[in-house]
């Protein structure tokens, strides 16, 4: 009887251990608004690339302390850039080299007297 719950506490492990792996290259991530302006629109790109795909916000608007988890599902393009376009001007700003299987938290800063960008990254 105990070897029967032994294994069966093996299989249990497994399973879970198995899980694990399977989620270990989520890409998803919250991106927090730091740059003190609403954002418009935010775009993904593979690194380096200038084909940016659809507007991720999706025609809603993303205030300035806000935050928003954001599905990613290309595992085999981790690395991407990051590009907004703002509410109150339209001006559109670029980050680049982010790794989305490596994070969780993106939070984007922004100087516009500047033009510097920054970001925060867990």
């Amino acid at each position: 009887m105990k070897l029967r719950q032994i294994g069966l506490a093996v299989m249990v492990v497994s399973g879970l251990a198995a899980s694990a792996l399977a989620n270990a290259g989520d890409a998803d991530f919250t991106l927090v608004n730091k740059t003190g302006y609403a954002l418009r629109e935010v775009y993904l790109s593979p690194a380096h690339k200038t084909k940016w795909g659809s507007d991720r916000l999706g025609g809603s608007k993303m205030d300035n302390n806000k935050s928003r988890l954001f599905k990613f599902a290309d595992k085999a393009s981790c690395v991407q850039d990051l590009m907004v376009v703002f509410d109150d001007d339209g001006s559109e700003v670029t980050w680049e080299d982010f790794d989305l299987c490596d994070l969780n938290k993106i939070t984007l800063k922004y100087n516009r007297k500047t033009k510097v960008v920054s970001a925060d990254t867990e």
